[in-house]
This record gives structure tokens, C-alpha cells and sequence, in this order.
């Protein structure tokens, strides 16, 4: 909520782990993909509703960015 309280500049945002299966050990730091408010999609629309511009696809960040500079 402070982002869109507070900033002016566009903010981007990626979620890594989109695809996980719910249950599934995740490699990086021992994460878990879980049901509920901690899935990827549910951190994606929290940032949605906070303000941040998302993409799902990492390829798609320059692309964003750059348009959102403009």
C-alpha cells in the first residue's frame, strides 16, 4: 500500500514461481508453494491493487519498462 500512497515513478514487478505446483519444494532458499494468499498469482494482485505495473514473463520486463518511461 505505501507504493501507491506514496509513488510517483511507475513501479514493475515479477514474481518468479508462477508455474509451481502447489505442495512443491522450490530449489531457491527452500521456498514452498502453497495454497492461499502466499501464491504467485496472489502476490501478483496484491501488486496489481497496490499500484505496480506486473508481468508474469521476465522476457517482457525491458518492454514494459521501457514503455512506461516514455
Amino acid at each position: 500500500m505505501w507504493v501507491k500512497a506514496n509513488m510517483k515513478k511507475p513501479v514493475v514487478g515479477f514474481i518468479a514461481g508462477v508455474a509451481g505446483l502447489p505442495g512443491k519444494r522450490m530449489r531457491h532458499a527452500g521456498a514452498l508453494v502453497s495454497g492461499g494468499a502466499d501464491t504467485a498469482d496472489a502476490k501478483l494482485a496484491i501488486m496489481e491493487e497496490c499500484g505496480f505495473k506486473i508481468t508474469r514473463n521476465p522476457a517482457e520486463m525491458g518492454n514494459l519498462l521501457k514503455a512506461l518511461l516514455k
